[in-house]
């Protein structure tokens, strides 16, 4: 499967981003997706995953409660919500997708889409 993530950009903080994972070369459904992002120096960290159907969920405790993650599988696309941002949310956001059960750990995922910019700053 072959993933593109794209819709970052650069917010002031307290907005919103809505992030896209879309899908293609595979059955999509048959996919949990993951996100994750990583800041400059700083290792890539998870934020979100969703399980092959949904809506089954987990997110990391820094964005729990601010950042939403969905699915429509009828268009192969994975959403991640995001609100309330903050400065040091500013990174490179990717998704990822792995066939079978959804996964909070970056090794088992095998396939990445491109990632895309999300910089938080007034």
């Amino acid at each position: 499967v072959q993933l593109q993530a794209y819709g970052g950009g650069l917010v002031q903080p307290g907005g919103s981003l809505r992030l896209s994972c879309a899908a293609s070369g595979g059955t999509f459904s048959g996919y949990s997706v993951g996100w994750f992002r990583q800041a400059p120096g700083k290792e890539r960290s998870f934020l979100a995953t969703i399980n092959r159907a949904g809506p089954a969920t987990m997110y990391a405790d820094s964005v729990q409660g601010r950042f939403t993650i969905s699915r429509d599988n009828a268009n192969n696309t994975v959403y991640l919500q995001m609100n309330s941002l903050k400065a040091e949310d500013t990174a490179v956001y990717f998704c990822a997708a792995r066939y079978g059960a959804y996964t909070m750990r970056s090794l088992q995922y095998p396939y990445w889409g491109q990632g895309t910019q999300v910089t938080v700053s007034s």
